[in-house]
């Protein structure tokens, strides 16, 4: 167990002025002011970036402020804590500092430039002690500074094991991750995707599934239903569902096998308790009941799971004026303090706000992994996109080659690359196996046995194993071909089972891809206000005046323009209703005529007062706060287009955000910055949650958030002791 040294006890230096850094290079003169702008322009160039005003202006810029990074000493980096907007040094930064005091004063003397080249010329061993010295921010600097073959020459040699059932990131070791999503957490869909990845040799990482509804309710029937498969099937492996972590440990504190603790970390404290709701005492504290009382702690040796990627702060507004790949090596340093069995990287994943090209998610995964290997992390890698960024298919398998040259441990399994419920594209089963067949690797060894067992691999007579008879077969877990026909008829986006070596077949990806194409089209689909229905709408406009400004920057679509917020005034409306084409304008299309006119009977039968309905296109989910703000409603309840997934038909699926307007002391949190609290309808469409079955869930939410004063988790919380007290007196 690892020890959790109380953030009190952590020596951090004192904040200090912005020193001037410069340089003259050939016949120009270049300063900085500040370490965080010193760190931005030394960075390879990515939306993110450019949008916070940090990228370098040019090359020339971008080499003068190498130069300069290359020059400080770990200790001038260790003596500039990067500080919060408001001059703190956060709890975030404060644990990046939590090293081995003797390692850096050991090599405090050095250059990054010179920590570079020890890095590149070291045994990995002698590298990975040497980092227990470092910092965050240090890590981050020396990413900067390195290139293609650095960052993948270094990565390769710095093996981080870690254990549960099975041993992942053992050398000649490939594994997955199998997630099954669905947008309605439908168990059967589920169970043929856990059948379908396990077949593929898929799954030995994880078996770990994204719910469509965080409740405790929901998330302990997938925690059952997940492990009664894995049971069922013998795989060695273990499971997760990925829930908010105050949801799992409600969920383990009733009994559910929370077998592996999952959160999403951030950068920066802001990000991380006004977005995430979590904090570090919450994560000491589930580290703590998962190492007294988590189900597998007498057999894993590593029992959390993180999930980060570049750009979440930024996107947010909350990145304290750091760039993106220095937020990210904040990430790390957090997992570090609990010695996490896996921690995965989703850059990409956010959209073009972060990264807009191939190149630019290529790099920025490239130095994550580095940066998270050098900080003893098990790097786990989800090279992935969404079809409102310019990143493609051919983007992400560069991604994932030369990811599995530096020695990822894992990837994702997301069947045919499509996730059904998030609506993005990460690596399938498919890819896995083709780039352990290119790099001559196995699944984890346990995972391995059994795969044999079960006809999924073999060996030839040499000892290589190689793809067996049952390999992609999900019928070997099926009790008849009744049970497999079944499962099949509940899955969308399958678009056939053949395959071709260790790939799907041609017809398969003819149809997947041709699909994506289309789907991708709906991104730039404009907002039709005669295509709403009868209901009354009155428009508003935010401050993104086009579709090119609304997918770049998405703080515009969070706020009304100054026409639009000087025509709203309170009106003492229990209910405001906001419609927005968000990232599909076709999702808005298809489910409001039918959704709008029985939302608003319902809100009206249960008494509430309810305003005419705003239109606002180009809106973001934020923009409910700057409505809310200006009228002063209670709930604001946003209709929003979800950007588009993998097929024609996803790409009509839209969302209902509830924000509830709450006051600071109502919380009962340490985050009284955040004065809204939400709660999220999601995978509103024809083969998610249909229009009318959604009216009547926004609904009964809505009444909900009214009588408990509470949304999100604090409401979840609120719902399962009613429920218990129920119980108890019953």
């Amino acid at each position: 167990m690892a020890a959790l040294r109380r953030l009190s006890e952590i020596l951090t230096p004192a904040p200090k002025p912005d020193r001037l850094y410069e340089i003259s290079l050939f016949d120009r003169r270049f300063e900085f002011v500040g370490l965080k702008r010193l760190l931005g322009a030394a960075d390879i160039d990515k939306a993110g970036d450019r949008l916070a005003r940090l990228a370098a202006k040019s090359e020339v810029e971008r080499e003068a402020a190498r130069a300069i990074l290359s020059d400080l000493t770990l200790q001038e980096v260790y003596d500039t804590p990067l500080v919060d907007d408001d001059g703190r040094v956060d709890d975030v930064m404060r644990v990046s500092y939590d090293i081995d005091r003797d390692i850096f004063e050991k090599h405090a003397h050095l250059t990054l430039g010179a920590a570079k080249d020890l890095i590149l010329d070291r045994s990995g061993d002698e590298v990975s002690s040497f980092a227990r010295g470092l910092t965050a921010v240090t890590v981050a600097a020396i990413a900067k500074i390195m290139d293609v073959h650095e960052l993948i020459l270094a990565s390769r040699k710095l093996a981080r094991a870690a254990t549960a059932r099975t041993t992942v990131g053992l050398p000649g070791t490939l594994s997955s991750r199998l997630q099954p999503n669905h947008p309605t957490d439908d168990l059967s869909a589920v169970t043929l995707l856990v059948y379908t990845g396990l077949s593929l040799g898929a799954g030995d990482a994880l078996i770990g599934i994204n719910p469509a509804l965080d409740t405790i309710e929901n998330t302990t029937t997938l925690l059952r239903h997940i492990d009664a498969l894995r049971r069922r099937t013998g795989a060695p492996t273990q499971i997760c569902v990925l829930s908010h972590i105050r949801t799992q440990l409600a969920c383990l504190e009733h009994g559910a096998p929370v077998e592996i603790m999952f959160q999403s970390l951030a950068g920066t404290q802001r990000t991380l308790g006004e977005e995430f709701d979590c904090d570090v005492e919450l994560l000491d504290r589930a580290y703590r009941i998962m190492a007294e009382r988590g189900p597998l702690r007498e057999t894993a040796g590593q029992f959390m799971y993180f999930e980060t990627g570049q750009g979440s702060e930024l996107s947010y507004g909350k990145h304290n004026g750091i760039d993106m790949t220095t937020t990210e090596a904040l990430c790390y340093a957090l997992a570090r303090r609990y010695d996490p069995f896996m921690v995965n990287n989703v850059t990409g994943f956010i959209g073009p706000e972060t990264h807009r090209s191939n190149m630019e998610m290529i790099l920025s995964n490239l130095q994550d992994h580095f940066m998270g290997k050098l900080m003893g992390l098990p790097m786990g890698m989800a090279p992935c996109y969404t079809l409102h960024s310019e990143i493609t298919p051919e983007g992400q398998q560069i991604a994932a080659q030369l990811l599995t040259a530096a020695g990822a441990n894992y990837f994702m399994d997301v069947y045919l690359g499509v996730d059904r419920m998030l609506a993005y594209f990460d690596t399938s089963g498919h890819d896995d196996q083709t780039l352990r067949e290119i790099f001559a690797r196995e699944p984890a060894p346990e995972f391995t046995d059994w795969a044999i067992a079960r006809g999924i691999f073999e060996r030839d007579c040499a000892g290589r194993l190689r793809r067996g008879a049952n390999w992609g077969n999900p019928r070997i877990f099926c009790e008849s071909d009744a049970e497999l026909g079944e499962l099949c008829g509940k899955l969308p986006i399958a678009h056939g089972w053949e395959n071709a070596g260790p790939r799907p077949a041609n017809a398969v990806s003819r149809r997947t891809r041709a699909n994506l194409a289309l789907a991708r089209e709906a991104i730039y689909a404009e907002l039709s206000p005669h295509k709403l229905g009868p209901a009354p709408l009155r428009t508003v406009r935010t401050r993104a005046a086009t579709k090119a400004e609304h997918l770049a920057a998405p703080e515009l679509g969070a706020l009304l323009d100054l026409e639009s917020l000087s025509e709203l005034k309170p009106d003492g409306a229990d209910v405001r209703i906001l419609v927005s084409d968000g990232l599909s304008a076709e999702a808005i299309h298809h489910n409001i005529p039918q959704l709008l006119p029985a939302l608003l009977d319902l809100l009206s039968q249960r008494g509430l007062r309810v305003a005419t309905p705003l239109l606002a296109p180009n809106g973001r989910v934020k923009l409910a706060e700057s409505v809310g703000e200006a009228t002063g409603s209670k709930i604001i309840v946003t209709l929003i287009g979800e950007r588009p997934g993998g097929d024609a038909i996803s790409s009509r699926s839209m969302s209902a955000y509830l924000a509830l307007r709450v006051q600071d002391e109502e919380t009962g949190s340490r985050n009284a910055v955040s004065r809204y609290e939400y709660s999220v309808i999601s995978n509103i469409y024809e083969q998610g949650t249909p229009p009318l079955s959604a009216a009547e869930a926004i609904a009964e939410r809505v009444g909900q958030m009214l009588a408990h004063g509470a949304g999100g988790n604090r409401l979840e919380l609120l719902l399962q002791d009613e429920k218990g007290q129920r119980f108890d007196r019953a």
